[in-house]
């Protein structure tokens, strides 16, 4: 009896410290291993909470898997960094409507040896296809991310088929980036990884830029609320709130506000929606 009466008095107690409905009260993202690994969230995503209330529950993965949470209606919001899947989601009404939200770029990075001779160079695909000719170790993430489908349009652009070179110099981690570069950096690898993993990426050993500055990097990022219509389930009023948050003043002053070491790593660029 006394027990019974402890966990009724317990229960009463937290009720009352909890307001109705707050433990229920969150969003899920699919987003992208680039937010996740690089900090941005956690820098972000407080400032949010405190503002709104709503808690964000964030399922970080490549953005084709993002994209495939998103269309079978188990994420509230899709924020991912390739241009194309977005407007196809969006097209075949998965999604309500597209928003930029901030950019950065890609960068190549690879060992300070430099076995293909790229340092300093600004064009991406003849990097690329000096790195092909050589049959220096490139490692891909080959995981249907953002960053590996802007590998491939580079891939294309220098006129290289990576299909037949995989499995011998050319290798495909399927993981995210942060563990990709881990990898790159045990194989002495090439890696395309995006500005912002790799400026919070501790471990660089002798791993560095070798490669930056084409427009062929831009690395553009959007934001997109998952149609209700087609998922019941969306919780489309705190999905659209987070997304009116990311593209308002505040949460553009957050975005722009995030640095490591003092290098600012994502530049937000979201047009006005009024």
């Amino acid at each position: 009896m006394i027990t019974r009466r402890l966990v009724l008095i317990a229960g009463i107690l937290l009720s009352l410290a909890t307001p109705a409905g707050a433990a229920d009260r969150f969003i899920t993202v699919a987003s992208t291993t680039s937010t996740e690994n690089s900090g941005l969230f956690t820098y972000l995503l407080p400032r949010f909470i405190a503002e709104t209330g709503i808690e964000v529950r964030v399922v970080a993965q490549g953005t084709g898997q993002a994209i495939e949470t998103a269309r079978r209606g188990d994420a509230d919001v899709l924020f991912v960094h390739h241009k194309p899947s977005e407007e196809k989601f969006v097209a075949e009404g998965e999604g309500v409507a597209r928003f930029d939200v901030m950019y950065n770029d890609f960068v190549l990075v690879g060992p300070t040896a430099d076995p293909a001779g790229i340092q300093g160079m600004t064009d991406a695909a003849a990097a690329m296809a000096k790195i092909a000719a050589a049959r220096a170790p490139f490692l891909s993430r080959g995981d249907d991310s953002g960053t590996h489908l802007a590998e491939l349009a580079l891939w294309k652009g220098a006129g290289i088929d990576v299909k037949a070179a995989s499995g011998g110099w050319y290798r495909e981690a399927g993981s995210g980036m942060g563990a990709t570069l881990n990898t790159g950096r045990e194989m002495q690898a090439y890696v395309l990884t995006d500005r912002a993993t790799w400026a919070s990426f501790k471990t660089k050993g002798d791993l560095a830029v070798q490669v930056e500055g084409d427009p062929a990097l831009f690395n553009q990022y959007g934001v997109i609320l998952v149609n209700p219509k087609r998922h019941p389930t969306v919780k489309a009023a705190d999905g659209q709130a987070f997304i009116d948050w990311l593209l308002s003043g505040k949460g553009q002053t957050a975005i722009a506000g995030y640095r490591i070491d003092g290098q600012q790593l994502f530049f937000p660029n979201a047009r006005p929606t009024g």
